[in-house]
């Protein structure tokens, strides 16, 4: 390689973690992507640094350390452009997956596997969008500054610049039906934790007579009435389906006028 870098431009490239950068300099200019790449459990992330000189285009190869010719733009516009068709095909199959989740949640088929998944996809999706942001913003400056050029082929650059703005549109799509998903499960969630709430509350009122008749005639001390009646058993049961029916017989009437609210007029 006969282009001298910058040393400090060097060492971006040379960093794996340098966010997506377009760095022009008088000879040559710089473009860094880090782009996502999904494989089958996880997304691992990729750094790609070219180098332009003139006709010359520059690939920085990580595993020799090393910056080496790979021809002209058109090279660099055919490896960036394999990377983002497969990632067009990654986020539509998120979307479909989003989509099949949201489908269990309509259709009452919830697992306990729900918030794990809905995490996961949030994870994925936001990581992708982020990254891509930054990778189209990048790439539209280095588009920017280089179709001044004569040799330069902006349709091609422009649609390589075009399914980036995709894939970080669709990324953004997802996180936003994610959102609206997890707002409609803890609708559920809540509506499904009332209910219950509900129904103890039906509960406690029923046994609450009964808590109150045991309780005071349970105790251990003298003087208790009935206590030498030879029927007080069933007088003491017979008191007790009565406060049974004056606490259940309100709560019956309530609901009823709440349900003969809300049901259709003929």
């Amino acid at each position: 390689m006969s282009i001298e870098l910058d040393p400090l431009l060097l060492e971006d490239i040379e960093n794996p973690s340098h966010p997506s950068d377009f760095v022009p300099r008088e000879g040559y200019t710089v473009l860094i992507l880090r782009l996502p790449e999904v494989a089958q459990a996880s997304i691992t992330i990729h750094s790609y640094a070219f180098v332009v000189e003139g006709d010359a285009c520059y690939f920085y190869d990580r595993e020799q350390q090393q910056l080496n010719m790979i021809g002209s733009l058109r090279e660099m516009n055919d490896i960036l452009d394999r990377k983002t068709e497969k990632l067009i095909k990654d986020i539509q199959r998120y979307h479909y997956e989003i989509e099949q989740l949201e489908e269990s949640l309509y259709e009452e088929r919830l697992s306990g596997m729900f918030m794990q998944k809905w995490l996961s996809y949030k994870k994925d999706v936001s990581l992708i969008h982020r990254l891509m942001f930054h990778a189209a913003l990048s790439f539209e400056l280095f588009i920017t500054h280089h179709k001044r050029a004569q040799d330069f082929e902006e349709l091609a650059h422009a649609d390589l610049y075009e399914h980036m703005v995709r894939i970080r549109d669709l990324a953004k799509a997802a996180m936003e039906k994610l959102d609206n998903l997890y707002d409609f499960y803890r609708a559920k969630v809540d509506e499904r934790m009332n209910r219950n709430v509900y129904y103890l509350t039906i509960i406690s009122g029923i046994f609450l007579p009964l808590t109150l008749v045991t309780g005071f005639f349970g105790m251990n001390t003298g003087g208790m009435p009935l206590s030498h009646d030879p029927h007080g058993t069933w007088k003491v049961v017979v008191i007790s389906i009565v406060l049974e029916l004056l606490f259940i017989l309100p709560f019956i009437f309530m609901n009823l006028q709440k349900i003969k609210k809300f049901q259709p007029k003929r």
